[in-house]
């Protein structure tokens, strides 16, 4: 890769190359307290035996982080790879988001003591890497002075895996299984020995995200039973166990400067957002450095941008080397019809209010609330569920066209008139729609697009909602008329930040799912079976159920 050559970093938005010559010790011990060890894997430059330090905790194996440790430490900095229990040699049982609670202390007390650790650092990372960092503020760290977190949340159940209460199937699926296989490879695996384990998830997948039950499909993937991934079956409702996963609270104790990034197609940025709420509130959040940076990118791929390359190394010289302070506030990327980047005091943007864009028969989308009119029918059959595209994904999002969905007897579209100016749309997006459902469980599936002269219905932001009786994701919403039960569906979508372009239209698509990205909803109430049952729903849109999709919208 260029970015590590003397002569190219520039381009990447990254400093001079300090020192060309990297060492590296490999299987560094952490004792643990109770027992067993924590593997690390230690680069520094060759002529600064206590250069400052960046700490990075994976799973994904010591060598994972290779490239970017070489990156980081020919620029001054020493950089320690550990990896997280049960993982690249360390002791313990790797369950997926949940951590140890020791590992923190135990790399911290182990660092004291070493004769190369200088008393200050940084952490870095993203992802998995970036969790494992709101997890350290369990607990008041004093030689902490910044953290990098990239598509990364504090919580996992509501923001990402059960978003909705849905079980995002395609995305978890075949993350567990690509875990499973590096686990199986034993102790620290290469990078060919780690691509080999996509490999299952690429000739099986379609198979297996398609099996019934839900439960055998870790076996259809990987040959066998993956623990994890039953885990999470086994608890899908709030408890314990999901608590024991949310480090939201540790905000408080994060160091004084703190770097967000995300991205508008990355699974994680609703609980980044979330993060950053937290960090920004109460007595610490009024003493502490905050950066968000929101860009248009899939997950993971900010890291290889110059904007997120040259402001992560700003906050490394300010922080561990006293160079002039970064940028602070909101930067993001408005899509659509603006392509460029926006400045912000804040997210969300203070000075938007919601603007409801209602639903109304003949696929029409607008500002007037609706009159008496009959509803729009919609017929859902989980033997052939409403195919997922692009999107908010691990794997193969982004911004696609939607309209191979349209026409299907399981989507309705919506579409506003053809816009007389631009307009922005920035900040949080949600729905409220009332649908009458034959049966007492169905999902609603709501997609925010940009319909352009074309045709293409281009994907802005989506959500999804699991309703049941008794449910959290809606509630009873009187009668009309006829069999069924009225739901109000409240879908949280994810945010945004795009402009309508004069000459098109603000789309909507109301769907029962969105499979495989979302664990189809079988009908019977029972998610763990085989049975099936076909579902007819009427979205309502009328004046006693004005369904419409809620904008922060302003005149650009």
């Amino acid at each position: 890769m260029p970015w590590s050559d003397r002569g190219a970093g520039w381009k990447a938005g990254l400093p001079p190359v300090r020192c060309p010559r990297i060492l590296v010790r490999r299987r560094l011990a952490i004792p643990l307290p109770g027992g067993g060890r924590l593997l690390a894997d230690r680069y520094h430059p060759a002529d600064d035996e206590r250069a400052p330090l960046v700490l990075m905790r994976t799973p994904y194996g010591r060598r994972s982080g290779a490239w970017t440790a070489r990156l980081i430490a020919k620029r001054g900095y020493q950089v320690l790879i550990v990896a997280t229990a049960g993982t690249g040699g360390s002791s313990g049982r790797f369950r997926g988001w949940l951590l140890d609670p020791g590992e923190p202390g135990a790399v911290m007390d182990w660092l004291r003591t070493r004769p190369w650790f200088c008393g200050a650092m940084a952490t870095w990372g993203a992802s998995f890497l970036g969790y494992t960092q709101w997890q350290m503020g369990a607990e008041a760290i004093g030689e902490w002075r910044a953290a990098l977190i990239q598509d990364a949340p504090p919580e996992v159940y509501s923001t990402f895996l059960y978003r909705g209460g849905v079980l995002a199937l395609g995305d978890w699926l075949r993350w567990a299984q690509q875990m499973s296989s590096l686990g199986r490879a034993g102790g620290d695996p290469s990078l060919l020995r780690g691509a080999a384990a996509l490999l299952p998830a690429l000739l099986r997948g379609r198979r297996a995200n398609a099996h019934l039950p839900v439960s055998e499909a870790d076996r259809v993937l990987a040959g066998h039973r993956i623990d994890v991934f039953q885990e999470w079956l086994a608890h899908r409702r709030p408890g314990a166990l999901w608590q024991a996963m949310d480090h939201t609270a540790n905000a408080e104790r994060l160091p004084p400067l703190v770097h967000l990034a995300g991205g508008w197609y990355d699974p994680f940025l609703p609980g980044v957002l979330e993060g950053y709420a937290a960090l920004r509130s109460g007595e610490s959040g009024a003493r502490r450095s905050v950066r968000l940076l929101i860009g248009p990118w899939t997950h993971g791929w900010g890291l290889f941008t110059r904007t997120y390359m040259s402001e992560a190394f700003a906050v490394l010289e300010h922080a561990l080397r006293g160079g002039r302070a970064p940028a602070e506030g909101v930067r993001v990327w408005v899509g659509g019809g603006a392509g460029r980047w926006r400045d912000l005091d804040a997210w969300p943007p203070p000075e938007r209010t919601p603007t409801p864009l209602f639903l109304h028969p003949g696929g029409r989308l607008g500002r007037q609330r609706p009159g008496a009119c009959a509803p729009t029918p919609l017929r859902y059959d989980p033997a052939d569920p409403t195919p997922s595209v692009g999107g908010p994904v691990l794997f193969g999002g982004g911004a696609k066209d939607s309209r191979t969905l349209l026409g299907r007897a399981d989507v309705a579209a919506f579409a506003g008139p053809e816009l007389e100016e631009a307009v922005e749309a920035a900040g949080p997006v949600s729905a409220q729609v009332d649908v009458c459902s034959e049966l007492e469980h169905c999902d609603v599936f709501v997609r925010l697009c940009d319909v352009d002269p074309q045709g293409r219905w281009v994907h802005v932001c989506d959500g999804v909602v699991r309703l049941e009786p008794g449910g959290r994701g809606g509630e009873e919403a009187g009668s009309a008329g006829g069999a069924g039960r009225v739901y109000r569906a409240r879908v949280r979508m994810w945010p945004a930040a795009h402009l309508f372009a004069r000459g098109h239209r603000v789309g909507v698509l109301v769907t029962g799912g969105a499979h495989p990205r979302y664990e189809r909803n079988l009908g019977t109430g029972d998610q763990s079976g085989t049975a099936m049952r076909t579902n007819d729903l009427r979205i309502l849109h009328d004046g006693a159920h004005p369904s419409a999709v809620e904008l922060p919208l302003s005149t650009a």
